[in-house]
């Protein structure tokens, strides 16, 4: 219970990734979770779901396309509203289209760019308003092992996460005389989620002509310790940046990738 009493909002909570830290932060006694997606259906799913992990968590199911900015800043003003303050963002929206650099489409490049760079901007911008008040708060990106190394035919994705970076660095020194901390947890490959099993998998086994099965061992033999990084893997290093524990951590990069870098 190291949240315990800690009002949140995630970005990208309608499945994989931002699913699972919905339901670790109710367990770990978050008071309020404001979840966000533009799948509503699946979110409203997921925020029933996580009352069931704490029943005294308040939770809001709020649909918000981080691509417009109108939508950010209202979101935001509904948990303000609603909560009365704002302790945590974790922004963990995020998209990838897999392409080779003479392939790559300006869309797919624009669509990358504005969910996973100029989104995470957006929020942590309004998120920063309602915490620079209160004189406290936590924001936490979930980037990637792409935003460390380059990363093959993924040349939009890579530049938004390693923009990512940038950008946590340079407002952690622009937050930090409010006290509120920014860091980025950059995960490995995470094979089981809805990424990799509705959309990399595929792509891959087209592009290489292997089966998807072998796409998997592939990408597992890359890691030391053998294997992909999991939901737990990463939600336990958000919960302890998150937490009074990390309180001289800012500006920092986190790797969650079984030493592959």
């Amino acid at each position: 219970m190291r949240l315990q009493g800690k009002f949140a909002w995630i970005t990208g909570a309608a499945q994989g990734l931002g699913e699972a830290l919905a339901y670790r932060l109710a367990q770990e006694g978050c008071a309020g979770l404001a979840l966000s997606d533009i799948q509503t259906e699946k979110l409203n799913a997921v925020a029933q779901a996580t009352r069931q992990h704490n029943p005294h968590c308040e939770t809001l199911a709020l649909e918000c396309d981080l691509r417009d900015e109108a939508a950010v800043v209202h979101t935001a003003q509904q948990i303000a509203q609603r909560f009365g303050r704002l302790d945590l963002l974790i922004a963990n929206a995020g998209v990838i289209h897999s392409a080779e650099l003479t392939e790559m489409t300006l869309e797919q490049w624009q669509h990358q760019i504005d969910v996973n760079l100029t989104g995470y901007f957006l929020c942590a911008r309004e998120a920063a308003k309602i915490m620079k008040a209160q004189g406290s708060g936590v924001i936490i990106q979930i980037n990637s092992k792409s935003g460390l190394k380059g990363s093959y035919k993924n040349c939009a994705y890579a530049a938004s996460k390693f923009g990512g970076i940038g950008l946590t660095q340079s407002i952690a020194m622009d937050l930090a005389p409010y006290g509120i901390r920014v860091n980025a947890v950059c995960p490995g490959n995470l094979l089981d989620s809805p990424m990799w099993q509705e959309t990399l998998f595929e792509q891959y086994a087209r592009k290489w002509g292997l089966p998807e099965t072998a796409i998997r061992r592939y990408y597992e033999a890359q890691v030391p310790l053998g294997r992909g990084c999991t939901y737990e893997d990463v939600a336990n290093l958000v919960v302890f940046l998150a937490s009074d524990e990390a309180s001289y951590i800012t500006g920092e990069a986190y790797r969650v990738a079984g030493g592959q870098l």
